[in-house]
């Protein structure tokens, strides 16, 4: 019986373009019988490895078009509702909603769409430990128990781990996807990895 073929997933809590994805993904994933390996890394170490500028300091023409009508086209494809501003708390600190959507286990693929979806649909704060618990109840889970274990010695390891090997496999944004070893940057490269999923790339 041959294997079954895996979707390595790094991305973090707050990206526009993961949450823009995710269902996407998910589908893809369930179409090929896929598994999704869920790796949260720490955003600004990746970029600034990679030598990118941060969201944050690039220019206004940069921010009004990738926060306005590049991520509203991309919601409107995905059918998605999204934010039309950059969300409020979107510098906020990401090791603990990263640590929730690993501690989360076999349920990372709800749990990190309801963060992503918090995000980007609803403007919450994801670093909040109050906001993340309520997404844990309402995707079934323990919140407690979770929280625990997200801010936990060897979760924040775990999360430290994704960030140096995403920064080794030369990740450079997020969302960025690995089939059999292959690169795929960005959402809006999903049909090749289902592709790839189907028949590797030559």
């Amino acid at each position: 019986m041959p294997e079954r073929p895996v979707i390595e997933y790094f991305y973090s809590a707050h990206s526009a373009y993961a949450y823009l994805g995710a269902w996407e993904l998910a589908r893809i994933a369930q179409a090929a019988d896929a598994a999704v390996v869920h790796r949260p890394f720490d955003f600004r170490p990746v970029i600034e490895a990679a030598g990118g500028q941060p969201i944050a300091e690039r220019t206004q023409a940069y921010m009004d078009y990738f926060f306005g009508r590049e991520l509203i086209r991309w919601a409107e494809v995905r059918g998605l509702p999204i934010l039309d501003f950059r969300p409020t708390h979107h510098d906020n600190p990401l090791h603990l909603a990263n640590g929730a959507i690993i501690a989360a286990g076999d349920a990372a693929d709800r749990f990190s769409r309801a963060v992503l979806q918090a995000h980007w649909r609803d403007d919450a704060d994801i670093a909040d430990p109050e906001v993340l618990a309520g997404l844990a109840v309402a995707e079934g889970l323990e919140a407690e128990a979770l929280l625990a274990a997200a801010a936990s010695d060897a979760m924040q390891a775990q999360h430290a781990a994704n960030t140096t090997e995403a920064i080794a496999r030369g990740v450079f944004g997020s969302p960025t996807y690995f089939v059999g070893g292959d690169m795929f940057y960005g959402q809006d490269r999903l049909m090749m990895v289902a592709r790839a999923l189907e028949r590797p790339f030559a």
